[in-house]
């Protein structure tokens, strides 16, 4: 199945708020007003069109109307979470009061404010961040996304044996993310990113010698 860069998806998967469409057709047009509203508790759950449901790469395209409203909700938290407009009060407004982001790999959980922390660190990283979606399977209120984490290591690393400085690589970060969704909101986010693929990109090696031996 095509996989479709973020920069396309948000050309055509426009995020409705009380009925009219909110991101702009522009690609890399940063959220409008109209949209950091949406955003808000208590605000209808957004929508999608068939036009735009046809530009995402959907393994069931048989939708119900609830389970476009959650992948829209999705799909907007990923937009707020772009290199080139990061929209930190959208993407933590997208979860639920005690919603939680967990990254299963790093075992880290954000919740609350700490939500807003995960975005800026990205892209200290990777100015240009940005979501290759490969493939996404929506199920009810769950909704499973194999995606790549893309963008150019042009930040700084802080690591236990110091600062590894930007060096300009590309880097794609095979990811699995599931997301669990209850009345419009985002309960729980499940991302599984591929850090040894991230950081062999970023030109930051396992020092296996250095590991055996310390054994």
């Amino acid at each position: 199945m095509t996989s479709l860069k973020w920069k396309t998806i948000i050309a055509t998967a426009a995020v409705a708020s009380l009925g009219s469409l909110a991101i702009a057709a522009a690609p890399t047009q940063a959220a409008s007003p109209v949209h950091s509203a949406a955003a808000t508790r208590g605000t209808p759950a957004p929508d999608l069109t068939p036009r735009q449901l046809a530009e995402l790469p959907l393994t069931d395209r048989h939708l119900t109307g609830h389970e476009r409203r959650n992948l829209a909700v999705v799909l907007r938290a990923y937009h707020a979470a772009e290199g080139a407009h990061i929209d930190v009060p959208t993407f933590v407004n997208s979860f639920a009061e005690d919603g939680v982001f967990n990254d299963m790999v790093a075992g880290q959980a954000y919740r609350g404010e700490a939500l807003g922390a995960v975005l800026p660190y990205m892209k200290s990283l990777f100015s240009d961040v940005h979501r290759d979606l490969k493939r996404i399977t929506v199920n009810g209120d769950v909704i499973s996304i194999e995606l790549s984490i893309d963008g150019t290591f042009d930040g700084q690393l802080q690591t236990p044996a110091g600062v590894v400085k930007g060096n300009g690589n590309k880097v794609a970060t095979p990811t699995a993310d599931f997301w669990y969704l209850h009345d419009g909101k985002i309960e729980q986010f499940n991302c599984f990113p591929g850090y040894s693929k991230m950081y062999s990109d970023m030109g930051v090696k396992w020092d296996w010698a250095g590991a055996v031996a310390k054994g």
